[in-house]
């Protein structure tokens, strides 16, 4: 949701003007000149042409970063040392290093600079912001072990010192002394290199008086790279002026880069929120590259473009780089505004190969505006290990409950209790099953949160218990902008209690938002954490109830009259630290906040939080889901969003979707059609729409649309057993819930690029949706050589490394399944999916190529957090064709209340199994044995057999074989 508005009748105005908008449908709507281009940010501008100057010297070029090796120390895990960056006609500027070598087999960089370290440094302007440069950012974003592993000096010398570390002793790091650099590398093989180019930049503090100093020249004397000092501009080292603000820069610059290659690798991956490929593109111009730098400034950009590097709403500065025999990745943990560009060589040691052979380069070059240098170097060698580590830090996705995972209805807005009530029977008499619906800010008395409005909602306990009734819940919005207007309790609260955000001269800032002047709680600071949660109590926040959850939407944060729609980078933080350190991880900090309330709220019987956000950094994963933003309700605005939900997946942050039917405009009956079709695979799957578009619940679009997605949502149902699991493991170990072709098939190179098609979890499910207009087939790619069977009709379809048309008319999803994978489900059509807890399950047997499946599932009470005690169930499926059998295994370990919730789910039964591909001998066979644990003896069941039409897989159906969910079993075929 999204807007400039300043009172009502602006309000009135530009609701008008929208509308008027919405009838135009203009392709690109995004306001570029509100958002800084790279030569706008004086940091990036210095920076790059700080690399071009580098590039322009070719081979004569030498960092000025060189280590002081009398400094050098090892000791515990860590090696620490000063590195000493030089400077004609000054003394050199001391900047302590640590790296640390880390159980995890990771390893930390961090730089700081001495003089701020200290707080020799003078602040201009009287400002109160702190000295230092920020390093709180693993405050908020690591929960890791962070403990250092034990090291070995493999070799050292006057020119730099190698250290051997990683869980198999199998990876090295070579540090060089002058010019500074590292290289990581596992089994002998250079995988990562740090400054390699020499692009390290860390602007050190100078009173104003000082010349910019420049490019880097050799001292004849001292035989050391120093910076020479020349009279250039250096308007922005001072101040910055933008959007009609001006930035006050009271520590001047500060800004840190560093560049970071991946020899031999030519993918890159990850650095979410872009509108733009999976595989990640070059940044320096070229055909079909960008010219900017990948940015990442959490910002309100609505109706954003595609294929961009511009910032949105989110940032995770975690990137992977890919090829055939290996995966590793960089974490660059800085919360400010960040830019990243990306260019890419080939080399050839022949001369004659004309490229053939050649082996690609990928040259990153990062920069922050503000903060330390503190990198984490992950060298897998997989896709899974990377992340893994990546999560190790982190921490893995929140476990939601299972209504989250289920269909979510939504628009701006709902506008009447009896309106919402009134879309929850239709739901109900038109068969379509929801689990959530979503009230935006017009439920509220005036903008203000934490109230109803007396005359639209004068009864939402009533409208609750509706829901409630049939297990569904409601999501109100809560923004951290709070409405300045005398009387109002929560701002009164706010104000007192000076919980809120300061302007530069620590005086309470005042901006403007939905509700017109406003204050923003600080969420940085504990206090405002602590008072935030009472407001969350069922008394202070009368008519919500337990089934009311929360979405965090505006938390960049957005101010309608800030600079680049957000707050002034000198606004002070608690502990008077500038907006400018923390910026990217505001977001996270009011989620955070809102995630403990709910948890504070129901402390007597907890139950998991629910909690939508829109801006988010690296750790926000742990606390709930979040949306790719204002979309368009347009064709491309549909494509893009697959890519983009893949790359937070693989950022670690799984738990994505996009607005189902595009939040601008309004779509064709088929592109809404097509987009249920797609959002099915969403992990978070919501449809939402602006307050200017037409109302677009699955029931009015008609026949045959209103049919058609009501089966792509009763699919997202029926599999809700396998998504459940998939979600659970990315609780577990980080995994995707949906993944990409590098990341389950790492070996093979043609579909390395390949984003709009995906696996969901660990199932072998392989969806593509269609996201052309008009279109009524889709290409499959199909990388290896097991054979895929059409989840509908067992269509084969088997082709290693080939392109396989597959028919797709509007009422056809393109689903594949696997062979080799056993996939949970439940077939009978519910309400809700809480109405569906005790219902039965099938089993989908897909045998590979030599007759075996395996497949998990993962059941718990899907709302409280007994798991963690054992209560729940998780069990292995295998099936193996040799020995004609069917077994379950349990997996996991019990706990103290595992034998209380398997008395709970003991008639939870398997009412079908079906085995694909069923061989030809099974056509005379009319019965199997089942057996299960604890049983006097097995029981003899039907078994069915099914001949396959011409291209379509045989198929057998065992009915009821008298098993339940939770036991340990075995059916025999043979």
């Amino acid at each position: 949701m999204r807007g400039r508005l300043y009172n009502s009748s602006w309000l009135e105005a530009w609701l008008l003007a929208i509308g008027f908008c919405c009838l135009i449908t203009p392709a690109v709507m995004v306001k570029h000149e509100n958002f800084k281009t790279c030569d706008q940010s004086g940091f990036c501008k210095r920076n790059r042409q700080y690399a071009d100057t580098a590039a322009a010297r070719g081979s004569s070029w030498t960092s000025p970063y060189r280590i002081d090796s009398r400094t050098l120390q090892v000791n515990e895990g860590k090696v620490t040392a000063t590195i000493l960056k030089s400077i004609e006609g000054h003394s050199s500027v001391e900047l302590p290093l640590t790296l640390t070598f880390l159980r995890s087999g990771s390893v930390r960089i961090r730089v700081d600079e001495r003089k701020r370290q200290t707080g020799e440094i003078e602040l201009r302007h009287g400002s109160q912001a702190r000295k230092e440069r920020y390093s709180g950012a693993g405050d908020w974003a690591l929960v890791g072990d962070l403990v250092p592993a034990e090291i070995t000096v493999a070799s050292s010398d006057d020119e730099g010192l190698t250290i051997q570390y990683g869980r198999e002793t199998n990876c090295k790091a070579h540090i060089r002394y002058m010019p500074f650099s590292i290289d990581f590398m596992r089994n002998d093989t250079t995988h990562i290199r740090v400054n390699a180019k020499g692009l390290m930049n860390m602007e050190h503090w100078r009173p104003k008086s000082d010349k910019q100093v420049t490019e880097p020249v050799e001292s004849e004397e001292a035989q050391v790279p120093v910076i020479k000092e020349n009279a250039i501009d250096e308007s922005t080292w001072w101040e910055e002026v933008f959007g009609g603000n001006t930035d006050s820069k009271p520590r001047g610059p500060e800004s840190v880069a560093l560049d970071i290659t991946f020899p031999s690798y030519e993918h890159v991956f990850g650095i979410p929120e872009h509108a733009g490929p999976l595989s990640l593109k070059e940044t320096r111009g070229g055909y079909g590259n960008y010219d900017q730098p990948y940015r990442m400034y959490n910002a309100d950009v609505f109706e954003y473009e595609m294929d961009s590097p511009m910032t949105l709403y989110g940032s995770i500065p975690f990137m992977q780089a890919h090829r055939t025999d290996s995966t590793v990745g960089v974490f660059w943990l800085n919360a400010a505004e960040t830019w990243v560009d990306i260019v890419k060589t080939k080399g050839s040691s022949n001369p004659l190969s004309l490229g053939i052979g050649a082996k690609t380069d990928t040259h990153t070059h990062w920069f922050s505006e503000s903060g330390v240098i503190d990198l984490f170097v992950f060298l897998g060698p997989t896709p899974k290990e990377v992340l893994q580590s990546y999560t190790e830090l982190t921490g893995p996705s929140q476990l939601p409950q299972q209504f989250a995972i289920a269909y979510h209805q939504c628009r701006w807005n709902y506008v009447t209790d009896e309106d919402v009530k009134d879309v929850d029977r239709k739901f109900d008499r038109f068969n379509i099953p929801y689990d959530v619906i979503w009230l935006d800010i017009e439920y509220t008395d005036g903008k203000k949160y934490f109230t109803w409005d007396p005359h639209t909602f004068p009864d939402p306990i009533a409208m609750g218990k509706q829901l409630d009734s049939h297990r569904r819940k409601l999501v109100t919005i809560i923004d951290p902008h709070i409405k300045n207007e005398g009387g109002y309790s929560v701002v009164d609260a706010l104000k007192s209690k000076s919980l809120a955000v300061n302007n530069k001269d620590n005086n309470l800032y005042e901006g403007w938002c939905w509700p017109g002047s406003s204050h923003w709680i600080d969420c940085f600071n504990p206090a405002a954490i602590k008072w935030w949660q009472e407001l969350f109590r069922y008394s202070a926040f009368p008519g919500t109830a337990s089934n009311t959850f929360i979405w965090n939407d505006m938390n960049e944060p957005s101010v309608f009259n800030g600079p680049e729609t957000t707050m002034p980078k000198d606004n002070l933080h608690h502990g008077n630290w500038e907006h400018r350190d923390v910026h990217n991880l505001n977001g996270l900090t009011f989620v955070n906040a809102t995630y403990n309330a709910l948890l504070h709220r129901d402390s007597k019987s907890p139950r998991r939080p629910f909690v939508l956000t829109r801006a988010f950094f690296a750790g926000s994963q742990r606390m709930g889901a979040t949306w790719t933003g204002d979309n368009q309700a347009s064709w491309d605005h549909l494509a893009a969003s697959i890519p983009m939900i893949l790359a937070n997946n693989i950022a670690g942050f799984p738990f994505v979707g996009a607005d189902v039917g595009g939040f601008f405009g309004n779509p064709s009956k088929e592109l809404l059609t097509r987009w249920y079709q797609a959002g099915t695979f969403y992990p978070f799957f919501r449809g939402h729409a602006h307050i200017d578009t037409r109302r677009r619940e699955p029931y009015l679009a008609g026949e045959p649309y209103t049919q058609i997605i009501t089966q792509a949502i009763r699919l997202r149902y029926q599999l809700l057993p396998a998504w459940y699991t998939a979600f659970h493991e990315a609780a577990t170990d980080g995994s995707p819930i949906v993944r990409p072709h590098y990341y389950v098939h790492a070996w093979d190179e043609k579909g390395f690029a390949v984003d709009d098609q995906f696996y969901i979890g660990s199932t072998g499910l392989l969806a593509k949706p269609v996201t052309t207009e008009g279109a009524e087939s889709v290409d499959f790619y199909i990388p290896d050589e097991e054979k895929y069977y059409d989840y509908f009709d067992y269509t084969v379809v088997h082709g290693k490394g080939k392109t396989h048309k597959f028919h797709a008319p509007l009422d056809k999803i393109p689903l594949l399944m696997q062979g080799g994978h056993i996939i949970p489900r439940k077939d009978r059509p519910r309400r809700s999916s809480g109405l569906m807890k005790f219902d039965p399950y099938t089993l989908v047997v897909v045998p590979d190529n030599n007759g075996n499946a395996v497949g998990t599932v993962y059941v718990d009470d899907g709302e409280s957090f007994d798991y963690q005690d054992g209560a729940y169930i998780h069990r292995q499926f295998s099936f193996d064709l040799t020995s004609q059998s069917l077994v379950s295994q349990a997996m996991g370990q019990t706990g103290k209340r595992s034998k209380e919730y398997h008395k709970t789910m003991a008639t939870v039964r398997i009412e079908k199994i079906v085995i694909v591909g069923a061989p030809a001998e099974w056509k005379s066979r009319t019965e199997v044995l089942a057996m299960e644990e604890g049983a006097k003896q097995g029981r003899t069941v039907p078994l069915s057999w099914h001949a396959g039409e011409p291209g379509k897989a045989a198929w057998a159906v065992v009915r009821d074989p008298g098993l339940t969910i939770g036991a340990r079993w075995k059916i025999d075929f043979s």
